[in-house]
């Protein structure tokens, strides 16, 4: 009986041996071609493919779903739809696993797993046939992991999000996760609510599954990825739940079979040009802070070294415009409904590359003068009228971080950004949590909090940078304090905090030697954060003091403390970055 599925026509301008795309591409080696090539073709026919379906452009899909991940638990639905945009555009669609990593579900911290699932998506495209792929991410550390994976392979590549949650309604007040986890948290710390009531919240915060729904490291890397034209237009904001979110999906997948066809490599896209633009969004957004960190790594796959400085001043000319929480007031579906990205993107040109090339082929310039008319909405502010007038993100050196420091400036207390105070240190993280709530901790409201030893090597970065107020200051009413460390906190979180100082303690910064009572200054609009202290009096505490590296006597961790970088590489492995350079972004 003929095999009903067989048509051989197809592909016969070409002998199935000497093809190097589809199906037949990175053949294992078993010392003949085609062997190598009948034996895989044997096997997928197994699950029932035919020689048609096998001779069309293979697309593969990341597979991120997990009964731990909720901020994926869309993917079965964006799959289908992924798979559905690559049939009707004439590709074989392959879905596959990799790692998936949510932050409240990976300990010690979800940025201890970034880079091993980077590693995980590189070696899956290259160990498997696919002339181009789909990524599907969305908790915080998945999309850069991808994008980092897939710079380093080349392959042409579509990055899909899968979208934020919907908001919840608490007591007639509309709540998202997770800046409002975090003020009602604060707001039970302090004897302001009770057990019922913080349980109660507890129900509504997330109301569907999908991403943060404020201006978190997810809806920031959302934006991010299609700033860097990694996205279908419009793929940022749609919510997880949405018939917009499937849409999107479906054209992700129409688009990676017309990368393929067209050779459009990821290394057209990720630019020079890509990442400045990127920059811009992340400053205008008052986006999370470790968006800093995520896009030294994946410019460091593409070869270029982030440059701090360079981009502290493209801060002071890039106003806040997006009035999301916490820098703002609204949520992701607030954000869509006023347009989404093309809105931002609208009021940002005359400080965007609109040169720079997107997955589909078009310019940036190009898909926003598609995008369709404007409209009145109250969402994204002009540049003429910010909600702060420079950048989210301010970048700070001294001799307290002689490698750079930032500050979210447009969500800390205006009073604290010049600001001079005593230390109060907390060596690491648990004598933190033994300590802050002591109420004989000697402490006062004006005091300079400082955590040490929550950076990269010491403990993978967490987002322990987010100190809380010391429960009985918070009892008495203190919302803020100057806040400093060497680790990161969540984009969802909110004031003056100093975070990513660099060397960190653990490799021997300076802020290894900071001790309870020195007097710490920062001065934001000068830049500057600075420990009061005399070079003798540091070599004299560093001679008293030395360091004890962390080690580990074998496995992943011993992998990540032997090669994970500082903060402003991008916490990468060294032998995963490029290794030729591009030079510096943003251009100074």
């Amino acid at each position: 009986m003929a095999d009903p599925g067989k048509d051989r026509s197809v592909g016969h301008d070409v002998h199935p041996e000497e093809r190097r795309d589809g199906i037949s591409k990175g053949l294992t080696n078993y010392g003949d071609r085609g062997f190598s090539l009948f034996l895989r073709k044997a096997f997928i026919k197994g699950a029932g493919y035919t020689d048609r379906a096998l001779e069309r452009p293979v697309i593969g899909i990341t597979n991120t779903g997990s009964a731990y991940n909720p901020c994926h638990g869309n993917m079965p639905q964006l799959i289908e739809a992924v798979k559905r945009g690559i049939m009707l555009a004439g590709g074989l669609p392959m879905d596959f696993p990799t790692i998936s990593v949510h932050e409240s579900f990976s300990q010690p911290t979800s940025m201890y797993l970034r880079n091993l699932m980077s590693m995980d998506t590189e070696e899956m495209l290259r160990a498997q046939p696919m002339d181009a792929v789909v990524l599907i991410g969305g908790c915080d550390k998945t999309v850069p992991a991808q994008l980092m994976g897939a710079a380093s392979v080349g392959l042409p590549a579509v990055q899909l999000v899968t979208g934020s949650m919907l908001t919840g309604s608490h007591r007639g007040e509309r709540v998202g996760a997770c800046t409002d986890c975090r003020r009602y948290w604060g707001r039970f710390r302090a004897g302001e609510i009770d057990a019922e009531e913080v349980a109660d919240v507890n129900d509504q915060l997330v109301a569907s599954v999908g991403t943060c729904s404020v201006a978190g490291t997810a809806s920031t890397m959302a934006c991010i990825a299609e700033a860097l034209g990694m996205t279908v237009p419009g793929g940022a904001s749609p919510p997880a739940v949405t018939a917009d979110r499937i849409r999107v999906a479906e054209r992700s997948g129409q688009v990676a079979v017309e990368m393929a066809r067209r050779g459009l490599t990821i290394d057209r896209i990720l630019t020079a040009e890509a990442f400045e633009n990127a920059m811009r969004v992340l400053l205008a957004m008052g986006g999370s802070t470790n968006g800093i960190v995520h896009l030294a790594a994946i410019a460091g796959r593409m070869g270029y070294q982030l440059d701090l400085r360079a981009l502290d001043a493209m801060s002071r000319n890039t106003p806040v415009l997006l009035d999301l929480k916490p820098s703002g007031d609204h949520y992701m579906e607030d954000f869509h409904a006023a347009g989404g990205m093309a809105t931002l993107l609208h009021e940002l040109r005359p400080l965007l590359h609109l040169d720079a090339l997107t997955v589909t082929g078009r310019t940036l310039g190009e898909e926003l003068d598609a995008a369709g008319p404007r409209f009145p909405q109250h969402v994204v502010r002009s540049l003429d009228n910010p909600i702060y007038p420079q950048g989210g993100i301010a970048v700070l050196h001294g001799n307290l971080a002689p490698g750079g420091a930032i500050i979210k400036q447009s969500a800390a207390d205006a009073r604290l950004m010049e600001h001079e105070g005593r230390a109060v240190v907390f060596e690491n993280a648990e004598d933190l949590a033994r300590r802050i709530d002591d109420p004989e901790l000697d402490v006062q409201a004006d005091d300079v909090l400082v955590l040490k030893n929550i950076g990269p090597k010491a403990a993978a970065m967490p987002e322990a940078g987010y100190l809380p107020i010391p429960r009985k200051l918070a009892a008495a009413g203190v919302k803020d304090m100057l806040r400093i460390s060497d680790g990161r906190m969540s984009g969802t979180a909110f004031g003056t905090i100093v975070l990513h100082v660099t060397p960190e303690a653990a490799v021997g910064g300076p802020l290894a030697w900071v001790r309870t009572g020195d007097r710490i200054r920062l001065s934001v609009s000068e830049r500057r954060l600075e420990w009061q202290v005399s070079e003798e009096e540091l070599k004299a505490r560093q001679a008293a003091e030395p360091l004890v590296p962390p080690r580990a006597e074998r496995g992943y961790k011993q992998l990540f403390l032997t090669t994970v970088t500082q903060a402003d590489q991008g916490v990468d492995f060294d032998f995963l970055m490029a290794t030729e350079s591009r030079g510096a972004v943003p251009r100074s």
